[in-house]
């Protein structure tokens, strides 16, 4: 018999009891003889009996709120893309009784980041989704979302420590490895390589830090005579003043410089500043289909871009909570998405949606 065509009424046939027992035993609530239970549940078993989840959920009146602390895009574009994804996932489980409420705060202003976990934390919700880009400040929060039984999941940080239950996104480690690897073909030695952070304290942002670990290993591995050098630079924030000067400074130092690391979404900044002082020689990689990312892509500014798909972490990050507190459901602790290198030959093929995530395939 087919798992699809099982039924409760099928169970309690078999098992000479009623309908009712069957149910008590499947949602453990009245009181059931023990052997009429150890019978049950070894026909359930033999069946290979799974119950309709999604009818159930469907019939239930049971509203959930999740929390969102999504940073705002309009202080960084980037941020644009998850919040799209939560929003696009919202709508294909409202029909749940899922409510997101999203708490935005500022990425540049880590008191405002405070301010918006509180606000959620407060308000009490069934899970909450957020990317813990302020390491240290976010630790007392995890503890107190564990004291208080809340599921939460995170995006684009992975902390291994935090208890979540669920990280959605790229592997750090191994996107710095990628970006080691990209960065070696073709280049001559000696080389200078440049790992730089944009407006990032790389002792308060986890995930840069696995990349540039990722970068480091990959050519402690694979440059045994030490033809690569390899340098790390963190520059302020692109409208402050002195950002190009920075960046000047550190070229005119390394006259080996060939290649520059870019570990934030921010490489269309470096290309501006290189295409302004007409410095072509040197080789761009960086994360992110952002507009501007594209555009220097196209024009050979950037020569690779790490996918992070980021629209498709809100959409995923949403889902392993819906399937954990509505289908309950166990989810992945790690779900990690592919890491696609980018390059202006196959660029046009990331603008389709249908290739970062599917409506049908997730829902339980």
């Amino acid at each position: 018999m087919r798992k699809a065509s099982v039924r409760i009424k099928d169970i309690a046939l078999k098992a000479g009891v009623s309908t009712g027992t069957v149910d008590r035993v499947l949602h453990n609530r009245g009181r059931v003889a023990p052997d009429v239970e150890k019978r049950v549940l070894e026909i359930l078993a033999e069946m290979n009996y799974e119950p309709n989840l999604i009818a159930r959920a469907l019939g239930s009146k049971k509203i959930y709120h999740i929390a969102a602390l999504i940073p705002d895009p309009a202080c960084d574009n980037y941020w644009r893309e998850p919040q799209l994804g939560v929003e696009k996932a919202e709508n294909a489980v409202k029909q749940y009784g899922v409510h997101v409420h999203q708490y935005i705060f500022n990425p540049y202003e880590v008191s405002s980041y405070v301010e918006q976990a509180k606000k959620l934390t407060e308000s009490n919700p069934d899970g909450i989704f957020l990317s813990p880009i302020y390491y240290h400040d976010t630790l007392p929060f995890f503890m107190e979302w564990q004291d208080k039984n809340i599921p939460f999941v995170l995006f684009n940080t992975h902390i291994a420590e935090s208890g979540a239950l669920s990280y959605v996104g790229q592997d750090s480690y191994q996107s710095g490895l990628l970006a080691g690897r990209l960065i070696h073909y073709g280049q001559p030695q000696p080389c200078t390589i440049l790992i730089l952070h944009i407006d990032e304290e790389i002792k308060n942002a986890a995930h840069l830090a696995k990349k540039e670990e990722g970068i480091r290993d990959y050519y402690q591995k694979n440059d045994p005579d030490e033809n690569y050098k390899v340098i790390t630079a963190e520059l302020s924030h692109p409208d402050q003043p002195g950002f190009a000067e920075q960046l000047y400074d550190i070229i005119d130092e390394e006259p080996d410089l060939k290649c520059i690391y870019v570990t934030t979404s921010k490489s269309y900044e470096i290309a501006a500043c290189l295409a302004h002082r007409d410095i072509n020689h040197i080789k761009l990689v960086g994360y992110d289909l952002l507009p501007k990312n594209i555009n220097y892509l196209n024009s050979g500014a950037i020569s690779f871009l790490i996918n992070q798909n980021p629209k498709g972490q809100g959409y995923w990050g949403i889902h392993q909570l819906v399937n954990h507190l509505v289908f309950k459901k166990e989810v992945p602790a790690l779900k990690y998405l592919p890491l696609d290198v980018v390059t202006k030959e196959n660029a046009s093929y990331y603008t389709c949606d249908d290739l970062l995530y599917d409506d049908h395939k997730q829902i339980a």
